[in-house]
């Protein structure tokens, strides 16, 4: 069966912000990667549609993001209804992905929190056998939440996935994002931060960077191989 991971980022950056380095990894090991921004963005203090496009796309092909959808819901905006729900659990049934990625359930940013939860209704919306939905059902295995928060806070996450071998890959991506972090002078040194965080968690399992992640839900092991990778 075709390994595919599902990304849903409340904007466009969000992704590489928090997991860019693990799409860069899961990418090299043949995963199919599709990532859904909810929003486009705008508006912000350097950017515009067009330019937060062009600027999502350069990203994408440096992580190696061939799949990439714009479910166009209005920025600072974000609300848990019933037919954001069904908008995308339609793309999760079309994709059918065992891995499901969403923002961390706790943020000071509206749109991150409500994602969140708009991913879990919509994780649930698209097992449904009945009703106006498109494409077969699909209940992804497992569903992930990656770190992209306005809250400087100690998170506990479930494992940090190593991409040591993907961190400059990581920041190739967001230093496309110029508008963001390079022409808005508040964001300038927040790439040089991303960086550090990187290491940081890194540090904590013993590689040279990694992206944390949560999990409401056990995580299953098997073989001593992978309780040794510990």
């Amino acid at each position: 069966m075709e390994r595919v991971a599902l990304v849903v980022a409340p904007h466009p950056d969000d992704a590489e912000i928090a997991m860019g380095g693990t799409i860069a990894a899961l990418r090299a090991d043949g995963v199919r990667v599709v990532v859904v921004d909810l929003t486009d963005g705008e508006p912000t203090p350097h950017g515009s549609v067009e330019i937060r496009a062009a600027e999502t796309e350069a990203a994408s092909k440096i992580l190696g993001i061939s799949e990439r959808r714009n479910l166009r819901l209005k920025n600072r905006e974000v609300f848990n209804t019933v037919e954001s729900r069904v908008a995308l659990a339609n793309v999760v049934r079309e994709f059918k992905p065992q891995l499901l990625f969403a923002p961390y359930w706790e943020d000071a940013h509206p749109d991150h929190v409500e994602a969140s939860r708009l991913v879990d209704a919509a994780r649930f919306y698209a097992k449904f056998v009945k009703g106006e939905l498109s494409h077969e059902p699909w209940y992804p295995k497992k569903q992930l939440y990656f770190f992209s928060t306005h809250l400087k806070v100690r998170f506990s996450p479930a494992f940090v996935y190593d991409i040591s071998a993907q961190l400059d890959l990581k920041i190739a991506a967001l230093d496309a994002y110029r508008s963001q972090f390079h022409a808005n002078s508040r964001n300038s040194g927040r790439i040089a931060e991303i960086r550090r965080e990187a290491q940081y968690w890194g540090d904590q399992v013993g590689v040279a960077a990694g992206e944390p992640f949560a999990c409401r839900e056990a995580l299953c092991m098997s073989g001593s191989s992978s309780l040794f990778g510990l």
